[in-house]
Formats: C-alpha cells, structure tokens, sequence
C-alpha cells in the first residue's frame, strides 16, 4: 500500500510503471515468437551485444538508447544472416558476437572522458531511472511493433511454426524471419531500461512460457503474456520499494517464482487428465 500511496506523489514511480507497461507489451507479444520458435539464444546473443552500441553512442556523445536500438538491429540481421547460411556454427557465431559486443561496449565506457557512469545500470537496468522521454520512445517502437506484427501476423506465424509449409506456399521465409529477428531485437531495446542486458531474456520469454501452459493460440498468448509482463512489472516494483530493492532483479524473480509454480500446476494437472482418461 505504501508503493500505491508513494505513486500518486512521486513522477519518478509514475515513470517506472509506465515504462513496465509500455515494456510489457513488446515482452508480450514477441516473447511469444521467441518462445513458439525457441530462440531464446539467439535474443539473448541481441541483448548482450547491445552494449557495444551503447557504449558506443555514449562514447561519440549520443543517446544510448539510440545506439541501442541501432545496435540491436545490426546484430539482429547479422544474426539471422548467420543462422540462414552457416547453421552448423550457429552456437560458436553467435556466442563470438555476444562477447564481442560486450566486451566492446565496455571499452567505450571505459575510455569515455568525463563523468563514468555505472556499468551496473547497462547491465541490469534501472526503472526509476526511466524518463519521460524514454517513455515516448518506448510508445513509439511498440507502435511500429504491433502495426508489422498485425500487418504480417500469417507471415509471421508460417514462419514460426513451419517453415517449409510457409515456403511451399510461397512466402519468403529468409525476409519475414530477418523481421522477425528485428522485431524481437526492438522489444529488447524496449526492456534494457527497465531490467537490464542481464535479465532481459527472462522478461522477454517467462509471461509467454506461463502463457504457453493455458491457452492453444499464439493470439491469446500474446495476450495472456502481455498481462502477466505488466502485472510481474507491477508487482516487482511494489515489492521491491519500501526495502529498497534493485526493481529490475526483484521483477524477474517474481516471474521466476510465477512460472515454476505454473509448471508444477501445469504438470499436475496433465497428470490428472492422464488418470482421469485411463480410469475410463
């Protein structure tokens, strides 16, 4: 009650959950992809090779959610190029990428003049530190997201289920899965601020992996999965406030808490089926 109390007084709370929202949607909706397809690696090769362009943008004296974002994309492409024509060194690629980037990120950071910011927020996020223009930012990217997503939503889901059906019937699997890809590294972008480079994975595939036990549809999964990511967004930061917790690592250890409890419930519900139906 504290955290509601403090909400209507503090902007910078107002922020934080608005930007957890805003989150939500892209951790939602492309989480799903992510999770249906099994590519948590190779977001998790995106999110980590993101500090290089931030480090970057931050080095040359630019935004570095623009570096990001710009980043993002890069690797995306060059990730979906590497998975598409050297699939037998996929893992060694990507891996090489996820270092690299790191790595390269932390030298800008490192030899930037002036003030030093701190490592830690690049790596496991701040979402009290969220501005107003970060806000629109966020609003902006979940906008372009959801218009492709609805725009090439059969494209997308060919793709993510069959691939050989999608290419028998004629789309073009390399150009929707290289979006795809994009897409995915945008809704990255969108979660650095609020959990960080670290935690980003966990946001972006535990609401879908929760979702996935109770609905049958990639639709009502994005759905069911854009409301958990907001309500594991909410409660992180109601949790986390009055003890004064790192907000971003409390949110993901709530939604590590929710889904090992839906998968133990999940699973003991199959098991009820599966005695209910040999009882007969």
């Amino acid at each position: 009650m504290e955290f509601f109390q403090a909400l209507t007084q503090h902007a910078f709370l107002q922020h934080a959950l608005l930007g957890g929202l805003l989150a939500s949607i892209g951790c939602g909706v492309m989480g799903s992809y992510v999770v249906v397809k099994r590519i948590g690696f190779l977001a998790g090769g995106i999110a980590h090779a993101v500090l290089g362009g931030m480090g970057a943008a931050f080095f040359f004296g630019a935004e570095p959610m623009y570096g990001a974002l710009i980043a993002a994309i890069i690797v995306a492409l060059l990730i979906g190029w590497v998975t598409l024509g050297w699939r037998q060194q996929e893992d060694t690629l990507i891996s090489a990428m996820w270092a690299v980037g790191m790595a390269a990120g932390i030298l800008f950071i490192s030899q930037t003049p002036g003030y030093q910011i701190d490592l830690m927020t690049y790596l496991f996020g701040n979402i009290l530190l969220v501005t107003s223009k970060d806000l629109w930012l966020m609003m902006a990217l979940d906008v372009v997201l959801l218009l492709l997503v609805m725009l090439f939503y059969r494209q997308f889901l060919a793709v993510a289920f069959d691939e050989e059906f999608a290419r028998l019937r004629g789309v073009p699997v390399a150009l929707f899965y290289m979006l795809l890809l994009c897409l995915v590294a945008v809704s990255v972008v969108l979660l650095i601020q609020i959990v960080g480079l670290i935690l980003v994975i966990a946001l972006l595939t535990l609401p879908a992996a929760i979702a996935l036990h109770y609905v049958q549809t990639i639709g009502r999964m994005m759905i069911v999965a854009t409301f958990l990511g907001a309500l594991f967004c909410v409660s992180g930061l109601a949790v986390s406030y009055q003890p004064d917790l790192p907000a971003g690592a409390t949110i993901i250890l709530v939604a590590g808490v929710a889904y090992l409890l839906s998968t133990v419930l999940s699973s003991l519900r199959q098991r009820h089926r599966a005695r209910a139906i040999t009882s007969r």
